[in-house]
């Protein structure tokens, strides 16, 4: 291998006391980036779930007011009954060592799926009372809100600490803070610039609800056209690298792969630390809303249930 290729392979790949590190830090990342995918899963599942569910109601095997209709509306109202076992065991000390959070929080998604599709099931999509369609679309409302409340709590769970441990290492790694001495991608200055006044921009940003908006759904659109750019001048810096130092193609395809990888990771890293505080918002002001539909939905299922045995 040539020097110049000991120098670049140097370069981006680090030696090893911090090989342990990077691979660290890139296993938390792709833990954490597969969430997306994993969302999509989840609300596909949900969506055919539903989909089933008002299919099977279309069948006529039964009447909401019949015996099998009826005791779907019990198991449907135990379950959302169940669900309040969550904030019980997450903010009471008595029950602080019932069994580790995680799971608690596992079941109460389970029950806050399964719980409102029996009722709809229980209904067949249908209200036949306004108390019972004030209870149906509170349950609705509390439903839909804890898919939204998931999707944010996924983005502030891993916490703004473990999110800037990963930029700190990625900047290491990139050569892109002041105490290393040489910088991973100093073949390419305007991508070293471009991630650079890409990170100032976001992590320096001032606050506000326009800023967070745009960190949420505007900034990944900034990321990719970011990384195009720099995929588009790390092919032209690394071309030229390639015919001074007489690498082969093989060699330079490889050399291209690490350096886009690098900056991805670190483009995705520095999305991840802007996005935080705007995901710590939106869920602050989810919690505030949610609470009053709950109670909604308390209230709304109590009276739906006295007046069905009352009359």
């Amino acid at each position: 291998m040539a020097v110049g290729e000991v120098e670049f392979a140097e370069s981006v790949f680090p030696s090893s006391s911090s090989k342990t590190s990077a691979a660290q830090v890139l296993d938390k990342e792709r833990t954490f980036s597969s969430s997306l995918p994993t969302d999509v899963m989840v609300y596909l599942l949900l969506t055919a779930l539903l989909l089933a569910v008002w299919q099977f109601s279309r069948m006529n095997y039964f009447k909401a007011g019949d015996d099998i209709g009826y005791w779907l509306g019990v198991a449907g109202g135990v379950m959302m009954l169940l669900l309040f076992s969550y904030p019980l065991r997450k903010h009471f000390k008595f029950s602080r060592n019932w069994g580790r959070l995680k799971w608690w929080f596992l079941v109460h998604m389970v029950l806050g799926v399964g719980g409102p599709l029996l009722i709809l099931l229980h209904s067949t999509f249908r209200v036949g009372s306004l108390n019972a369609a004030v209870a149906l679309y509170s349950m609705l409302a509390v439903a839909a809100s804890g898919v939204i409340g998931r999707f944010i709590y996924a983005r502030v769970n891993r916490g703004l600490h473990g999110e800037k441990a990963s930029l700190r290492d990625l900047q290491s790694r990139a050569g892109l803070v002041e105490e290393d001495a040489r910088s991973r991608l100093s073949f390419a200055k305007e991508v070293e610039a471009r991630l650079l006044a890409f990170e100032r921009r976001e992590l320096e940003a001032e606050g506000g609800w326009l800023t967070y908006a745009r960190q949420v759904f505007w900034l990944p659109v900034q990321q990719w056209l970011t990384y195009r750019r720099c995929v588009r001048d790390l092919h032209l810096s690394l071309r030229s690298l390639a015919q001074d130092q007489q690498w082969s193609q093989e060699l330079l395809a490889k050399r291209e792969q690490a350096s886009r990888k690098l900056v991805s990771e670190y483009l995705h890293a520095v999305t991840r630390v802007a996005q935080f505080t705007a995901y710590a918002r939106l869920f602050s002001l989810w919690h505030i809303a949610h609470i009053p539909f709950v109670y909604l939905l308390v209230i709304s299922a109590v009276v739906h249930v006295v007046a069905v045995h009352a009359y």
